[in-house]
């Protein structure tokens, strides 16, 4: 097993050598300017991340699902990504799932030992029904997490595809993955603290992988979310706007229109741009794929 002293997100920070005895404005300057370096560390890993996002979009055609594995900062990020996505975007709550080491419970206390263990993760995703339709996203700063190593390689072994996400080259993970996304952070601000740097780069990178997935699967048009599940006042608000704006309807006559779909933005878009009904413009929704500027073109061209 590599040592942990090796790992680029063990070593010491040249830049941050003596923040203890730093002002607080210093100490907020250096942690600004390390956090700076992280979207160029994202970008130098988009190569991989464009690979990632067809796997998934390819997934979720036939029928898969997203899976995100980690342990500790790792696993929450993977949990903060999956519960996003069902309001966001309309998707089933089993669509996008997190696996986290020591369970649900370990999003808010630390489960000592957990991480340690890489059968734990096999058998939870055995658990959950994985099959060889799905992606299995495996997250680890340090590259080297035996409860993420232990379900990459459950996943391989049943066809699943595999992608890790790490911030260290040439990680252990990335020996059990199809995809290596690598991305590499450097020192930390305060020395293996990789709720920091790391941590920041990977939550752009599954930020990325879904937004985009969910773009390609139809659930955007110009850059308004036209899929996001109304579930309170203020997501009303928003569907009302969205629906104005794209159609150059009052906002009246979107909140109208959208009392007569029970508030789903897609086919409200499709009456008032195709000036059809609702039941005519579910139809063209579901023979587009779910794609509204296809269903306003086929409604429109009848």
């Amino acid at each position: 097993m590599e040592k942990l002293i090796k790992l680029s997100t063990e070593m010491r920070n040249t830049h941050s050598m003596n923040i203890d005895k730093e002002s607080t404005s210093k100490i907020l300057t250096i942690i600004n300017n390390e956090d700076q370096t992280v979207a160029e560390s994202v970008k130098k890993t988009l190569p991989e991340i464009e690979k990632t996002v067809d796997a998934v979009v390819h997934a979720l055609k036939k029928g898969g699902k997203l899976f995100y594995v980690g342990a500790g900062t790792s696993g929450r990020i993977g949990i903060l990504d999956a519960v996003e996505c069902p309001p966001t975007f309309s998707v089933p709550s089993d669509l996008v799932q997190a696996v986290v080491a020591g369970g649900n419970s370990a999003m808010f206390t630390a489960v000592e030992g957990a991480e340690d263990n890489e059968n734990l993760a096999a058998q939870e995703l055995a658990n959950r029904g994985l099959t060889e339709l799905d992606v299995v996203i495996g997250i680890a700063a340090s590259g080297r997490t035996p409860y993420v190593a232990g379900a990459l390689k459950y996943a391989g072994d049943i066809g699943a595809k595999t992608i890790s996400l790490s911030s260290n080259k040439d990680s252990l993970i990335s020996q059990y993955a199809s995809i290596n996304i690598e991305v590499i952070t450097g020192p930390e601000t305060l020395t293996g603290s990789t709720r920091m740097k790391a941590a920041s780069a990977h939550k752009m990178i599954v930020n990325m992988i879904t937004t985009t997935t969910m773009i390609k699967i139809g659930k955007v048009y110009e850059n308004l979310m036209v899929d996001l599940k109304v579930s309170n006042n203020k997501l009303k608000e928003r569907a009302k706007n969205i629906v104005s704006t794209i159609t150059n309807v009052s906002y009246l006559e979107a909140e109208e229109v959208l009392k007569k779909t029970k508030y789903e933005v897609k086919p409200a878009i499709v009456m008032i741009k195709a000036n059809i009904d609702f039941s005519l413009a579910k139809q063209y929704i579901e023979q587009t794929d779910g794609f509204i500027r296809e269903a306003i073109h086929l409604a429109n061209d009848q």
